[in-house]
């Protein structure tokens, strides 16, 4: 226990060990643990709280704090803010806080002394063990009478603590953020454990930030610019532990890790070294050594809701620090507007929220050199405390204004489990966001449905009508067939349905409407037809998604046909089913192949890399269209035919492109229909001829030839097999 000698501004508090520290009143900002030259500040935001208390801790599974820290209204106050400095500690040091107010849900308060909270400004938390509050602490999930915000159970020794963070200490050998222009960009979507975890990656460190830099080797042979990561900011991967896979009777998590509680907080548990602070070296090594080798790293993070839940969910931080200002609660304050689908919504629009969001961002750029974000559900940021949709919302604005921020890639995920849907109308200016009317048109166009041929051509050359009428670029929108959320490309070729029993939920979870077809068998099938145009598909997919205009992203996987089993939400399973297994790369070397060289083509060419929206107007006084669309007979298309049937020319003159040199010519014809087709081929410019690159058609290698294996095109029509893809390339004489 701690025992206290008081002066008037200073205290002198003495642990059972003989250990004495100094405790100064401090300075209100900036919020969470700041280093000085004279100790540790800290500073939290609570504008209803009666007392606040700093516990620090000398072990991660300690009990009880070895010194706690009362903060005197009078001295440790100012405004809203609760302040310490406290001398004699040092970097590494563990801390909790203990927040007293009003208990009083129907007003929206609930706070509890009984609790202690997670610092929403700590920079790692502890994480060698399991969370599992509520099973440590007794819970029943399944009750609904509990309301687990007003426990009298003191769970100090089962809360992860905080750590005191030197940002300083790490060697960053010159390296800055990348911040690659978008229309340059190719975007790998991958989890942090899911990349290395499984035996086939052969890494000395699996599922870990170390574990990432293994692969890196194998990051920069696929040709990528940018590496997306699935949340890495804490989260308690084990609240799902009391649902089981009823397939296999194995507990379930939370795998993805869309439940943040610390959005400052590398998770410890992806770190090689330790959890004790060294998971923010290793992060910080894992950015620079990509950045090395010339690979961004863009983050998808969550400041829609956090990990507490519902209103029967636990108190671990921003619940019992000021739950009414935290939170957008419902008329009856009891209870959260949930238009996150996980419980509760962040009130991202209060001032003390958006400035907690923005120095989020603000530390993962200036001390972590991160490169952009993904925002999930990043409508929530568009609503107010009522939750509301508003026009101009301050969080969005200024996230897209600030000034430490403006370099940096911001994707918006424009819709919210509220019903807002803002694809195309995302507020904020410079925002990009995933376009998952492209992932539809594109699955819908190759699965040969029925009236989709103009806006299969509106999404592949740049959506312009979603984008063009704010001002915004073609490559804002960001170009998906696939990502974590939903089928992996070889399962949309695979299976007609989802097949999501593992999940424990009975196959109810997952979206419903997922665009595929299976091509005779649910599943996989040794049947050699089936096969084949499964192959095809893919095939046809790849090159769609990096041959359009618009920032493609890629699921990780795809790229050797990787599997979930038509699982189409495996958020809760971390098992083999959700890892990369590199032992299906020889089953299916030609897909690997074949994307490694329509990613190296879109990188080499400028006309595929458009930084403009397309006029359909000649530009260079060469007769020749910026983009013109044909029929297979060469002729202007009827948008209202039944075929799909479909040709482009994309011209290549720098006019035409907005480039500083000329690129060359393209034709692509595209065939999802039953049958076989000749399609016509227009001239090639002059004293240049037209050569094939790729035909999905083909058998490996010939379905891509390489500049040394083209020949030049003879005749002027060429068999566009059934459910196949054609690109020409213009070349000189």
């Amino acid at each position: 226990m701690a025992v206290e000698a008081n002066c008037n501004y200073c205290r002198d508090l003495h642990d059972d060990a003989g250990n004495t520290i100094t405790v100064r009143p401090g300075k209100a900002l900036p919020f969470g643990a700041t280093l000085t030259p004279h100790g540790v500040q800290f500073s939290l935001f609570s504008r209803h709280a009666t007392m606040v208390s700093l516990c620090l801790f000398s072990d991660s599974q300690d009990d009880t704090p070895t010194i706690e820290i009362d903060l005197i209204p009078e001295i440790n106050r100012t405004g809203d803010c609760w302040h310490v400095l406290v001398e004699g500690i040092a970097p590494g040091q563990l801390y909790l806080y203990r927040v007293d107010g009003p208990y009083e849900p129907s007003e929206g308060h609930r706070f509890n002394a009984n609790k202690l909270l997670i610092d929403p400004y700590a920079k790692a938390l502890t994480g060698d063990f399991q969370w599992n509050l509520g099973e440590a602490l007794g819970y029943d999930p399944e009750s609904p009478e509990q309301d687990l915000s007003f426990s009298t159970t003191f769970d100090a020794a089962v809360m992860p603590k905080c750590i005191v963070i030197d940002d300083d200490r790490f060697d960053w050998q010159g390296d800055r953020p990348l911040n690659y222009p978008l229309y340059n960009t190719v975007i790998y979507e991958a989890h942090v454990k899911g990349l290395s975890k499984h035996p086939s990656s052969g890494v000395e460190h699996p599922g870990t930030f170390r574990g990432v830099i293994e692969m890196i080797p194998y990051l920069t042979s696929l040709g990528i610019t940018s590496l997306e990561l699935l949340p890495i900011q804490e989260f308690d991967e084990y609240e799902y532990n009391h649902r089981s896979n009823p397939e296999t009777g194995q507990p379930l998590t939370n795998y993805w890790g869309y439940s943040s509680l610390a959005f400052f907080a590398p998770k410890a548990r992806y770190c090689a070294d330790g959890y004790r602070g060294e998971q923010v070296d290793e992060f910080k090594e894992m950015v620079r050594e990509l950045h090395k080798a010339g690979i961004e790293v863009i983050l998808d993070i969550v400041f829609n809701h956090t990990g507490e839940g519902d209103q029967m969910g636990h108190t671990l931080s921003f619940r019992g620090i000021d739950n009414s200002i935290y939170y957008i609660l419902d008329e009856n304050k009891r209870y959260y507007k949930n238009f996150s689908g996980c419980g509760n919504t962040l009130n991202c629009n209060h001032p003390v929220v958006r400035g907690l969001i923005i120095d989020s961002l603000r530390y993962w750029v200036q001390e972590m050199h991160v490169d952009g974000f993904r925002f999930d559900l990043g409508s929530i940021l568009g609503r107010d405390q009522f939750g509301n949709l508003m026009e101009n919302p301050p969080v969005i604005n200024r996230i897209a204004e600030d000034p430490v921020l403006r370099g940096t890639k911001i994707i918006a995920e424009a819709w919210d489990a509220g019903g807002a849907y803002q694809v195309g109308s995302f507020p904020g200016g410079r925002w990009a966001e995933w376009n998952d009317r492209y992932r539809d048109t594109l699955r819908s166009y190759w699965r040969n449905d029925r009236g989709v041929l103009s806006d299969f051509a509106t999404r592949f050359s740049g959506s312009s009508d979603l984008y063009k009428w704010n001002g915004r670029k073609p490559y804002h929108s960001i170009n998906y067939v696939t990502a974590h959320d939903g089928f992996t490309l070889n399962d949309i070729v695979t299976y007609n349905e989802k097949h999501n029993f593992a999940n424990g939920e009975e196959n109810r979870d997952g979206h419903n409407h997922n665009i595929t077809y299976n091509y005779g068998f649910e599943g996989e099938t040794s049947d050699w037809n089936i096969n084949e145009n499964r192959n095809r598909q893919v095939k046809n997919f790849l090159a769609s998604l990096l041959l359009s205009t618009g920032t493609p992203m890629m699921l990780a996987g795809d790229e050797f046909r990787r599997t979930q089993k038509g699982n189409n939400n495996a958020y809760c399973h971390d098992t083999p089913l959700s890892w990369m297994d590199y032992g299906d790369i020889e089953k299916h070397r030609d897909i690997f192949r074949f994307l490694v060289l329509v990613i190296q083509l879109r990188k080499e060419h400028p006309a595929l890399q458009r930084q403009e929206f397309y006029l359909g107007k000649d530009l260079s006084d060469n007769q020749v269209l910026d983009i013109g669309w044909y029929n297979e007979y060469g002729s202007a298309v009827d948008w209202n035919r039944a075929e799909n049937l479909l040709a482009l020319r994309i011209d290549g003159s720098k006019k035409e492109i907005h480039a500083d040199q000329d690129d060359w010519d393209f034709y692509i014809m595209m065939n999802p229909g039953l049958y076989d087709q000749y399609f016509s081929i227009p001239k090639p410019p002059a004293q240049q001829h037209w050569a094939r690159i790729i035909d999905t058609a083909q058998p490996s290698p010939g379905d891509f030839l390489e500049p040394r294996d083209e020949k030049p095109l003879k005749g002027r029509v060429y068999l566009v097999e059934s459910r196949s893809m054609v690109v020409l390339i213009s070349r000189r004489d």
